[in-house]
């Protein structure tokens, strides 16, 4: 049985815990409780309803048909997040898009996070718990730290005490979630690496991610090959720099040349190189010639 398949039987039995009448779970203290908080539960999209304050009211439709496009191919990549209301009654707390979108895709189930009464330092707990498991992959860890810093407003420097991490190794973590969804699922099916999402991310055009990406799992390149692959792409980018215009060097022409040998009183050599660059050559004599050249450019 696949990782994929477990977790999606995890998420059902906990969703038919929820919908025990003689078992309904209300607030953090309740019996149970503990296997609610901090864990993705299948919930029945019509048991959810929007929520009145959310300020966003506007939704771009032909985002949320490839949103539902993307969902009907790969499932909902992230899980939304819910408030218990009542028994079987949820509102919404983030992620209407992908609630909207799943309801376009035909879903009558979506992954849900779900929110009790005074859970705060019980879904903290649980959610640091669940970092610090081995068995988790990368995508995982990210969404339980963004999780940390949107439900409870924690910082990345206050992460960093609870689960023992550096700041920047949960940067890290965090910047795989801006990595197109397809490429977020093959880090989960182990098709490639975190090393491999991390080269990746740095590309911040999604078409260009995807297509890096076709190229790691056909080329079965390495992390190495993959900077190198993300490095040449961006160099590509960059605007050749335009080539300095060569200047037509100038001619001397005859007249003057006469001119010049009219006023030094004597037959001038003068030449210009390809760029434009000369010089002028004026013969003397004797040593009454020369002082005679001295005095005429002011000597």
């Amino acid at each position: 049985m696949t990782k994929a398949i477990k977790k999606q039987a995890l998420g059902r039995g906990l969703s038919a815990l929820l919908k025990d009448p003689e078992n309904d779970i209300k607030s953090a203290e309740d019996k149970n409780a503990d296997k609610v908080v901090g864990n993705i539960i299948e919930l029945d999209i019509d048991a959810i309803e929007i929520n009145p304050f959310q300020p966003r009211t506007n939704f771009n439709e032909e985002s949320l048909q490839e949103l539902s496009t993307s969902i009907k191919e790969l499932g909902v990549i992230q899980p939304i997040t819910v408030r218990k209301l009542d028994y079987n009654k949820y509102q919404l707390i983030s992620g209407e898009r992908r609630l909207r979108a799943s309801k376009m895709a035909g879903l009558a189930t979506v992954p849900a996070y779900i929110r009790l009464a005074n859970d705060n330092e019980s879904l903290v707990m649980a959610l640091v718990e669940n970092i610090q498991r081995h068995d988790l992959d990368p995508i995982e860890i990210a969404l339980s730290y963004q999780r940390l810093i949107d439900e409870i407003q924690l910082t990345q420097e206050q992460m960093s005490d609870r689960v023992g991490k550096k700041r920047s190794t949960i940067a890290n973590y965090l910047r795989l979630l801006k990595l197109d969804p397809i490429i977020q699922t093959g880090i989960r099916d182990g098709f490639i690496t975190m090393g491999h999402g991390r080269a990746i991310i740095n590309i911040e055009d999604h078409d260009a991610q995807a297509d890096i990406y076709q190229k790691i799992v056909s080329r079965n390149l390495s992390v190495r090959e993959t900077e190198a692959l993300v490095k040449s792409y961006q160099e590509s980018l960059k605007p050749t720099p335009a080539k300095a215009k060569k200047g037509n060097p100038f001619t001397v022409q005859e007249t003057q040349k006469k001119t010049i040998n009219e006023f030094f009183g004597a037959k001038a050599d003068v030449k210009v190189d390809a760029k434009g660059k000369g010089k002028i050559t004026i013969p003397f004599h004797s040593e009454e010639d020369f002082n005679r050249i001295i005095k005429l450019i002011g000597g």
